[in-house]
């Protein structure tokens, strides 16, 4: 009878330590893979905020205007050529 106990204790002993190792494993492991989820995330935040700070100067009215004029040759039409008309009657606004 203390035989039978003694041996059922063992193996629930047994268990009890592989599965502490198991859990120990598994822990490490997701650590180790938060941290390099934190790394990425870190990474692509630089990368997000040099991308928004070249969008910022690269919509900034003066370069606009200055891609307009040089690259597209976008110019001023002069007063003389706008026409203006007036809505047809009974056009809603």
């Amino acid at each position: 009878m203390l035989t039978r106990l003694n041996l059922m204790l063992l193996v629930a002993l047994l268990g009890s330590a592989l599965l502490l190792v198991q859990t120990s494993y598994d822990s490490r492991r997701l650590f180790s893979a938060n941290q390099r989820a934190e790394a990425e995330a870190a990474r692509i935040e630089i990368d997000y905020k040099r991308l928004d700070a070249q969008r910022q100067q690269q919509s900034t009215t003066p370069r606009v205007a200055s891609d307009a004029t040089v690259r597209l040759q976008m110019r001023k039409p002069p007063q003389t050529v706008e026409v203006f008309e007036a809505p047809p009657a009974g056009a809603r606004l």
